[in-house]
């Protein structure tokens, strides 16, 4: 018999099968490729977070390489206690936010002073090509955060991007033709690191940072 291929009983049968296979083809590669793409998003935060530390341009087998080597993720606390190659100590704070289109995030990293910027990275979902993008895009614009600092005197949350700078201890220019997105920076650094000030300041975390930095008796450092 036959088959009449104009009819709706035919088309459904075909479009289902059709949709069928596809989704099943879809599956199979996404699964295929689910532990590659977990390890491209796992680098692509490891070279964020030495960004970060001013440790750009490196390959990725250099990058993972050197971030194994100087940084340790700190669960406890929710940062990165980073030991560079001559010794000193710097501490990456993760950060999140909103931009004008969407989610903002980045890395700042503070002196073993806990205060001053040694280096700062960004990064965004979906903002504005050549204007709210110069976050990411941006080398010149992200080092400008080098030297301030996150606190002023009285332990508040000062770093800033604003227009106009007047305080520049602490405020950094915004980026040109994107105030929304400058503002949206703002915002993620104040609401990051006033839920981070009590850590700073807790007599334990200079306790749990020190022992880190101490092998055991076996030879290893502590995790």
């Amino acid at each position: 018999m036959k088959l009449n291929t104009n009819s709706n009983a035919y088309i459904i049968i075909y479009s289902t099968i059709l949709v069928i296979i596809v989704a099943f083809l879809l599956a199979f590669v996404s699964s295929s490729l689910k532990d590659r793409q977990d390890a491209n998003v796992k680098l692509d935060q490891e070279k964020q977070v030495l960004n970060s530390l001013n440790l750009r341009d490196k390959s990725d087998s250099e990058a993972h390489a050197l971030y194994e080597k100087i940084v340790k993720y700190d669960e406890a606390q929710k940062l990165y206690v980073c030991t560079l190659e001559n010794g000193d100590v710097k501490y990456v704070f993760p950060l999140k936010g909103m931009g004008l289109w969407g989610g903002i995030s980045g890395f700042i990293a503070l002196n073993d002073d806990k205060n001053t910027v040694y280096g700062a990275y960004f990064n965004h979902e979906s903002e504005t090509a050549g204007l709210g993008a110069e976050i990411k895009d941006s080398r010149e614009w992200q080092e400008k955060f080098i030297g301030k600092k996150v606190f002023d005197a009285d332990g508040n949350v000062a770093l800033s991007v604003v227009k106009n700078v007047e305080k520049p201890e602490h405020q950094v220019d915004c980026v040109t033709g994107a105030t929304l997105t400058s503002n949206g920076v703002t915002d993620m650094l104040q609401k990051s690191f006033a839920q981070y000030a009590e850590t700073l300041k807790a007599e334990e975390w200079e306790r749990i940072v020190e022992d880190r930095q101490q092998p055991n008796a076996d030879g290893e450092y502590n995790e």
